[in-house]
């Protein structure tokens, strides 16, 4: 990826993809395709038992609740941009999926994710999703917000959005805010800031300004890398699809060890960004998930169109 500081690469210009990459017969395809589906039914298994039961939990179950997608989209495999299956009519409907010319070698039935045909179908979209990709992986990240931001969607008021219990109380929590300093970059969480939290962010994110804020060292930045790929579909190959849902899934358990709820009922152990030893921590673990989200953010681009990473 570009260094911190580096110019923004340009949104690319995707070429009608004529051309495959690279051609995978149908025995390889479909033993990736199946590895695929096995490895994400054990990242959902959890998820699935508690829904079928109707139960919920509130740190494992906010990928699906949140960002909306459903286990059967995480299992579906699909092979990233300009990958030819051979021996693959069935995929002949499926979306942004396009025949490969026979002359090509890969014989005939055979098909491709194309992202001309997604950037001619949804060009918002894909200019949207390559800045969030290219220009949050280009900027240095910032480690100093320490959570504070799942503190401030509860300060100051007595109506929460999760009904659980706050760990150092009401009085504790605004203390913890009042302390220290909300850095807040991200638009999806700081749109649930209370009002009296709000004046006080360093920052007033919007969604205009999303694509020029977003930095690595966001928690919810590097939870959105699933979103993205989510969003790109067939583009993206399935192993980093679950790549990307992992690093969310992760992230997300510290997003909520940092927070100010009481979670030891469902087994969260917290980390205490109220102390020093808790905020060395909590750094540790966000530099760490930088450095994982930027490796996908490329990885990404390379599959989608070709960036080097």
């Amino acid at each position: 990826m570009s260094a911190p500081g580096s110019a923004v690469r340009p949104v690319p210009a995707w070429a009608p993809s004529t051309a495959p990459r690279t051609r995978l017969d149908r025995a390889t395809w479909s033993a990736r395709a199946d590895a695929h589906a096995e490895r994400a039914d054990a990242l959902t298994a959890e998820h699935r038992a508690r829904h079928a039961r109707g139960e919920r939990h509130p740190v494992h179950d906010f990928l699906f609740t949140y960002y909306g997608y459903k286990p059967g989209q995480l299992r579906r495999w699909h092979p990233g941009a300009g990958v030819a299956l051979a021996d693959a009519a069935e995929r002949a409907p499926w979306r942004w999926y396009s025949p490969v010319p026979e002359r090509s070698g890969t014989g005939p039935g055979a098909f491709m994710p194309d992202a001309a045909a997604f950037a001619t179908e949804k060009p918002e979209l894909a200019r949207l999703v390559h800045a969030m990709l290219a220009r949050t992986a280009a900027r240095p990240g910032q480690f100093g917000c320490f959570g504070l931001h799942e503190w401030a969607m509860v300060y100051r008021t007595p109506e929460h959005r999760h009904k659980v219990p706050l760990r150092l109380g009401q009085a504790g929590t605004d203390a913890v805010v009042e302390q220290g300093e909300l850095r807040c970059t991200h638009i999806d969480a700081y749109r649930f800031f209370t009002p009296d939290a709000v004046p006080r962010n360093r920052l007033a994110p919007t969604r205009e300004t999303q694509p020029l804020l977003e930095q690595p060292g966001c928690l919810h930045a590097g939870m959105d890398v699933y979103k993205w790929a989510m969003k790109l579909g067939p583009l993206v190959p399935g192993e980093i699809l679950l790549d990307a849902f992992e690093l969310a899934r992760d992230i997300r358990i510290l997003d909520m060890e940092a927070a100010p709820y009481d979670l030891a009922d469902w087994g969260v152990v917290p980390v205490r960004i109220e102390t020093a030893e808790g905020k060395a921590e909590y750094v540790r673990r966000q530099r760490d998930f930088a450095e994982r989200g930027n490796a996908l953010r490329g990885r990404i681009l390379e599959a989608w169109c070709g960036e080097a990473a």
